[in-house]
């Protein structure tokens, strides 16, 4: 599951087991992302926390499966294939059309995510590439190209903070070892503007 200690679920004492009543899935289960803070668990309140008000609030203005299909991207770049797994999984129920989720996966690994959509949504793409590659490059400029494409400043703030959450959860997932095993892939947070909301399903 990762190369350090984790406590499940069944072992947690009684502070760490009130988080993982936030958190669980069905029979207790705890993905192996969040089991890995086990041992700090402040951290995982943190991730949470951040996970929740970036990638599952309802005040977003992007649809979530775009959310996603960032999400799928840059850990894909950041060679993540833990996040891959699962957040492709819900990019699938998202767009509940297993050609279109597939069509975009054989996208990003050819090199051309930037070029799927008929939208704007690709300068979005290629913004996500830039702040996960090549983030010291990035000028006002290219804050200014995304404006004109047709994201408004609070979209741009919503991609800016997707795309850096992945690239903190896949360096902590690669960077610790964890594995899917065990894990029900594709569970998430309900959508909602409850901060305090983490349940999955």
């Amino acid at each position: 599951m990762s190369w350090i200690e984790t406590i499940t679920y069944d072992d947690a004492d009684k502070p760490l087991k009130r988080i993982y009543d936030r958190v669980k899935g069905p029979d207790n289960n705890i993905d192996n992302v969040l089991t890995i803070h086990s041992l700090r668990p402040h951290t995982l309140v943190g991730h949470m926390t951040l996970y929740k008000a970036v990638l599952h609030n309802t005040n977003n203005s992007l649809p979530k499966w775009y959310l996603e299909c960032l999400g799928v991207y840059v850990s894909y770049l950041n060679q993540c294939d833990y996040c891959v797994a699962h957040h492709f999984t819900g990019l699938k129920r998202l767009l509940n059309d297993d050609e279109k989720s597939n069509q975009f996966m054989d996208m990003v690994k050819k090199g051309a995510a930037n070029t799927f959509f008929d939208n704007h949504y690709n300068d979005g793409i290629v913004h996500a590439r830039q702040l996960t590659l090549d983030h010291a490059n990035i000028t006002k400029s290219d804050i200014d190209n995304l404006k004109f494409s047709g994201f408004s400043e609070g979209e741009i703030l919503e991609i800016n903070q997707v795309v850096s959450y992945f690239n903190y959860v896949n360096r902590s997932v690669v960077g610790l070892g964890v594995t899917t095993e065990g894990d029900i892939i594709g569970l998430s947070p309900n959508e909602s503007s409850d901060p305090k909301d983490w349940s999955h399903t």
